[in-house]
């Protein structure tokens, strides 16, 4: 489980095609903290660390994942959102992620306001499969996890939503770098999706 706190970047050093699944290098000053079989958030996606070094280490994403996130669209040099798992002794300082990715998002807007930046957000309403009761929702002022980051919504809409990144965050992870346009992963808010699923025996 993760708070969606970045606790670092880190860069992708390598990719190995194995079959159809897909193996990382990364690059990171947190790959000495590391230990192999450990949990690490990549961009909100829960990875497993399968070698590491002092430099870096390796993480698999299976075909599964692969379909559900952005990780495939990773390219060598690309930065990456990092967490490790919370700690039982931790503090909650964003909300619970379990990064388990729900589906992806597109940027569609993102303004300059000295000081802040605002990015907006599109979603499919209902993925590939999934019935339309069923899909994914946010709720004004309620929580994302978006490439691996804790975030309140507002602007809420049924397909698209608006957040507010302060400087910290837009130095000290990747969205920095995101464009209109880019692929996102989006985890909703666990707690919202369990309500929404007991309510809908209700209807």
């Amino acid at each position: 489980m993760f708070t969606g706190i970045v606790e670092t970047t880190g860069i992708v050093a390598g990719i190995e095609q194995e079959g159809t699944n897909l193996t990382f290098r990364i690059e990171s000053t947190m790959a000495p903290e590391l230990k192999i079989d450990q949990s690490v958030s990549h961009n909100g996606v829960c990875l497993t660390v399968t070698s590491l070094d002092d430099k870096g280490y390796t993480v698999t994403a299976v075909d599964e994942t692969l379909k559900k996130t952005n990780l495939g669209l990773l390219r060598t040099g690309d930065r990456v959102n990092l967490e490790r798992c919370m700690p039982a002794t931790g503090r909650f300082d964003g909300h619970i992620v379990q990064g388990h990715v729900d589906q992806t998002g597109i940027c569609t807007n993102i303004e300059d306001l000295n000081g802040s930046w605002l990015f907006d957000f599109r979603y499919e309403p209902v993925p590939e499969g999934v019935d339309e009761k069923d899909r994914n929702i946010t709720v004004e002022k309620g929580s994302i996890c978006i490439n691996g980051v804790s975030l309140t919504v507002f602007n809420s809409r049924d397909d698209s939503f608006r957040v507010t990144i302060i400087p910290y965050t837009y130095e000290h992870t990747s969205f920095s770098q995101l464009q209109v346009g880019d692929m996102v992963n989006l985890e909703f808010d666990v707690v919202g999706k369990y309500i929404k699923k007991m309510l809908a025996g209700y209807r």
